[in-house]
């Protein structure tokens, strides 16, 4: 059985209201999906929680919960413990944001910002959930 790489856990996003799982995708990249919300339903409906910012109409009607957030991150050929060249989607804007993952052990600092502008955008840590 291979080792999982460190990154491979689930983590608590910067204001701990969901866990994100990061796996090794098929495709050989690291992508993310929420596993956990602390508010799981949507206050006006009662119902689950949908992905109702999504810019494409025919999205709108997936649930947050198991989406995935994140695609595409590679791991850094000059630094071991950094992840880039990948998409990051915000549920709660409806906006897909490039982005960079560094590992500092117990946690992770993540860095979205537009993909045209690197220097627009904003860092976040996650922490270990497990």
């Amino acid at each position: 059985m291979a080792q999982k790489d460190q990154v491979e856990k689930v983590w608590f996003n910067g204001d701990k209201t969901s866990k994100i799982e990061i796996y090794l995708a098929k495709n050989g990249t690291y992508c993310g999906r929420v596993t956990w919300l602390n508010e799981p339903n949507d206050k006006e409906t009662g119902k689950p929680k949908l992905d109702k910012e999504n810019p494409d109409d025919k999205l709108k009607t997936r649930p947050v919960q198991n989406l995935v957030i994140m695609t595409g991150f590679k791991k850094n050929p000059d630094n071991k413990d950094e992840y880039i060249d990948g998409k990051i989607y915000d549920p709660k804007k409806g906006k897909t944001y490039c982005g960079r993952i560094t590992f500092k052990g117990k946690s992770l600092d993540l860095r979205g910002y537009l993909c045209s502008l690197t220097f627009l955008g904003r860092n976040e840590v996650w922490e270990v959930a497990e």
